[in-house]
């Protein structure tokens, strides 16, 4: 079945836009033989319209199939073809494998059996069910735009709901009644979001409006589910539609209920700017700032930096509004959140540290300290060029020569770590000695003191610069001259007493 917009040959046509991968001929022959359909489908369909040709963005495409054959007959006709085979997904109908060719990229494939997955009330996965035609597996889909079928190996194109107008509009819709579709599966609702970020496209009112009633729905879906969505979104082309819509049709309250709140931070007598608008302009400037694709980590700390200000805001006598302390509160919100959403260690300790740390550049304005330098590189550590980036990126004043002042000081900042990288080893800061060293050298054993010592001799890196052993254990003499358990006025009091 083809859209019935389109003639047969004009579906033929369509397809041959998509006939540049050798493993859909090759798969769909195979599966041919053994008496299967094959279909490319979804995200590979959609994509390969979008690329139009370009070969750098098919060279990226992993391919996605529909198939009739079942798990254990897909596993069958692809065992001879693949080079590698993966199982992980047969009990849900995925059978994943590649084929590994020279002067060919080694594209993923995933085959998964026709589905009419459907969702139980109060379940938080699908239940898995097999279909038996395309056409239902496609009605079972997201949206229109990634419910387009191209069957192999004759290179068929199939649109039954009209995808590809839409595709074409710049318009988001389900290919079923929204209710339905959404009640099926409610992270379609978040998908819906995603999409309109990832495509930059426009969504159809009746989806807005069922997404609006059918939100509470989302509590049913795992966090992990609805995590994995958030990043493809954050990582779109314009994060801004898809942020905009959580927050439209309360989404945000179960995605990032946090969001509700930054969005009603806002100040009638404008004494403070527009903290939401300000939040997307900060997104906005990071993704202009980014050099080598979308850093979903950065985009993160720029969402969640001013999470904080709903519950640090005051409002003084003579009218100023302050959020003192934003950073450190938004800080403890975003490990939260991000714990809550099942991100990883490394993802939650690196954005909530570029919360915490998203002001630290503006506490130096009387100019910078070698020292100081020391203490922001230390303290950024691997962030360092990330925090720079959303320090820029928060930089939103209307104020013109405000703006361009913060961004010579950060161009100072830049400049003055490259001399001291010249200089000394600037991302190693850490004393001439170590702990066995300092033991050794005071006589003491394993404990609080021996830390104490080390940090004292970091202080002093910072200060000083580089020291070498000999001007570190000298140092070290004098601290531990001072020191109580070392002999110093309060060791001598206390042996007194």
């Amino acid at each position: 079945m083809t859209d019935a917009r389109l003639t047969e040959d004009q579906a033929v046509q369509l397809g041959r836009l998509v006939d540049v991968y050798p493993e859909a001929r090759e798969l769909g022959a195979a599966f041919d033989v053994a008496g299967h359909e094959l279909h490319l489908v979804g995200g590979t369909v959609r994509d390969t319209l979008l690329a139009a040709g370009d070969e750098d963005v098919l060279e990226q495409v992993d391919l996605d199939f529909a198939t009739s054959a079942r798990p254990e007959d897909t596993e069958r006709i692809v065992q001879p073809w693949a080079t590698a085979l993966w199982l992980t997904g047969a009990a849900f109908g995925t059978v994943s494998c590649q084929r590994e060719q020279p002067g060919r990229p080694t594209r993923r494939v995933e085959i998964t059996t026709f589905r009419a997955d459907q969702y139980q009330p109060g379940s938080r996965h699908p239940e898995v069910t097999y279909g038996d035609t395309i056409e239902g597996d496609l009605a079972r889909r997201d949206l229109t735009v990634n419910a387009m079928a191209v069957q192999v190996p004759e290179f068929r194109f199939i649109d039954p709901h009209g995808g590809l107008a839409d595709l074409r509009r710049g318009l988001l819709r389900t290919p079923i009644d929204p209710h339905t579709s959404f009640t099926d599966d409610p992270l379609r609702m978040v998908r819906l979001a995603r999409f309109a970020a990832v495509l930059d496209v426009e969504v159809e009112p009746a989806a807005a409006e069922a997404a609006t009633e059918l939100a509470h729905l989302l509590t049913e879906i795992s966090a992990e589910r609805v995590r994995d969505e958030l990043v493809r979104l954050i990582g779109g082309r314009n994060p801004r539609r898809g942020l905009e819509l959580l927050l439209a049709t309360g989404l945000a309250e179960h995605v990032l209920p946090e969001l509700v709140e930054l969005s009603a931070c806002s100040d009638p007598d404008h004494r403070h700017k527009d903290v939401w608008a300000h939040t997307l302009a900060v997104i906005e400037n990071v993704i202009e700032l980014e050099t080598d694709g979308p850093d979903v980590v950065l985009r993160l700390a720029a969402l969640l930096h001013d999470i904080g200000k709903p519950d640090t805001r005051e409002i003084h006598r003579d009218g100023t509004v302050t959020f003192h302390h934003h950073d450190v509160v938004g800080a403890r919100q975003t490990r939260h959140r991000l714990r809550a959403l099942r991100f990883d260690k490394d993802t939650i300790r690196d954005v909530s540290e570029l919360v915490r740390m998203h002001l630290r550049f503006h506490t130096y304005k009387q100019g910078w300290t070698d020292a100081a330098v020391r203490r922001y590189v230390r303290d950024a550590g691997h962030l360092y060029d990330r925090l720079n980036t959303l320090t820029r990126a928060d930089v939103t004043t209307g104020n013109a020569r405000r703006a361009r002042a913060i961004q010579r000081r950060v161009d100072e900042l830049e400049a003055r770590v490259a001399e001291l990288r010249e200089q000394e080893e600037l991302e190693a800061l850490r004393p001439a000695v170590d702990g066995n060293t300092i033991m050794r050298h005071l006589g003491v054993r394993p404990g609080p003191v021996v830390g104490e010592a080390w940090q004292y001799l970091l202080e002093l890196r910072m200060e000083r610069g580089p020291l070498s052993e000999e001007e570190a254990l000298e140092a070290l003499d004098a601290w531990w001259a001072t020191h109580p358990e070392g002999g110093g006025a309060a060791g001598d009091a206390d042996r007194d007493g």
